[in-house]
């Protein structure tokens, strides 16, 4: 009796302070690729000092935790008071509406406006939250590579022909492994595609079939890896749509040009060191145009919480434009703040090719276009990008023709569709 006793009074302790931890905190789920989490603990103490009546419990967790445990959390109507996730649109029925809780909602619409569809439910005007930080895909030349083979780095209007051409002249110079490589991602593939006109949603906001503008790229981008210009070991070595970067080969200097994005910079800096010479390039021209693909991580606000006022208030802390200012420079992030972006940022960091680099990344968020800065926030992108991985890498590996390719792609993405139900 006596240790039943004990047992219920434990389960009663349990259950107050869970009752008190609802009643009082703010809980945020968090995950960290860097330093960030020590970032925003720092400031997360310093708007408790300033908020005694808030407790802010700051959970940090792995990826995989956001990945697999916050959507089963979710759908119980249960989980955290706020979240980092990178899954947005799918989950943005979780999301609660900020709008009517923000001290000033046009100052959220003005500055993280442009995401603020990835978030939210499709025709609604919510505001679900602000990304922390925008991750852009672009170009890393190897400065010394070119420098010593003589091959000027081209300009910024170059084209992905210009690049192909003296990233090979550089290769064979040098007598490295590989002139261009561009991740096995069918993100890292829609910038180039949507530069030479493409367009993948249909006028009933489903998928549309592969266009002339597509095929043309895709078409390019298998002749460079049958021709040797772009790396055939980075698609052809895994199976399905599964990621894989070239990050190692730029890395040990193998490799003349390479086609990643923003988020590779703090690992280069780390890595490289002063090993050679590198800087970011933005991203190639094609025939319309001279864009990237954005993408990145959002806090959000669950609409599950029992504290929704003071959560609209870490959360406009935390959207501050100074607040904002501080956690991009120390975590070395590309923030998506509006006005931020056009003020310009000072990292902080001793490495000036690190430096220089976020810089061309933030400048080269003005040339994004309007499709890419739809296709975050659209439905069907990860069934689109997963589909042309499969086959494009089927296609470089030589078993199927590129045409054979663009009708399994069409196919692919119909069948899901269809599978959907929607």
């Amino acid at each position: 009796m006596t240790k039943t006793k004990t047992i219920l009074a434990a389960l009663a302790v349990g259950l107050l302070a869970s009752t008190s931890a609802l009643a009082g905190d703010v809980r945020i789920m968090w995950y960290s690729d860097g330093v960030e989490g020590e970032v925003l603990k720092d400031l997360l103490d310093r708007f408790m000092q300033e908020n005694p009546g808030i407790n802010v419990i700051l959970d940090n967790v792995s990826y995989s935790v956001v990945r697999e445990q916050l959507p089963v959390q979710l759908e119980a109507g249960d989980g955290p008071d706020i979240a980092r996730v990178t899954n947005l649109k799918a989950q943005s029925q979780h999301w609660l509406d900020l709008r009517p809780l923000v001290a000033d909602a046009a100052y959220w619409d003005e500055n993280f406006g442009a995401q603020a569809d990835w978030m939210r439910p499709d025709g609604s005007n919510q505001i679900s939250g602000f990304m922390t930080q925008i991750t852009l895909a672009g170009g890393f030349a190897n400065k010394t590579l070119f420098e010593q083979a003589g091959v000027a780095i081209p300009g910024k209007d170059a084209t992905w022909d210009d690049w192909a051409k003296a990233a090979k002249q550089v290769a064979e110079n040098q007598q490295v492994p590989f002139a261009m490589a561009l991740d096995r991602s069918g993100h890292r593939l829609t910038g180039p595609v949507l530069a030479y006109g493409a367009n993948y949603i249909g006028t009933d906001g489903k998928p549309a079939l592969l266009d002339q503008g597509a095929k043309d790229f895709l078409k390019t981008f298998v002749g460079w890896i049958e021709d040797g210009t772009m790396s055939k070991d980075v698609w052809v070595s895994a199976a399905g749509s599964t990621y894989r970067a070239a990050a190692d080969d730029f890395i040990n200097g193998q490799l003349a040009y390479y086609y990643s994005g923003s988020w590779q910079v703090p690992n280069f800096s780390t890595k490289i060191g002063s090993n050679f010479d590198w800087v970011a390039t933005g991203s190639p021209c094609g025939p319309v145009n001279c864009t990237g693909m954005p993408g990145g991580a959002g806090l959000v606000a669950i609409k599950y919480t029992k504290n929704p006022a003071e959560v609209a208030k870490v959360m406009d802390y935390l959207a501050r434009e100074d607040i904002v200012k501080e956690f991009s420079e120390r975590t070395l992030f590309l923030p998506a703040h509006k006005g931020l972006l056009a003020k310009g940022l000072d990292f902080k960091t001793d490495d000036a090719q690190a430096k220089e680099a976020l810089n061309a990344f933030v400048a080269a968020t003005g040339s994004l276009s309007e499709l890419a800065q739809k296709l975050p926030g659209w439905f069907w992108s990860d069934t689109f990008y997963g589909a042309m991985v499969t086959r494009i890498s089927q296609a470089a590996a030589g078993e199927m023709p590129v045409e054979e390719a663009f009708t399994r792609i069409d196919a692919d993405i119909a069948a899901k569709v269809k599978d959907s139900g929607l």
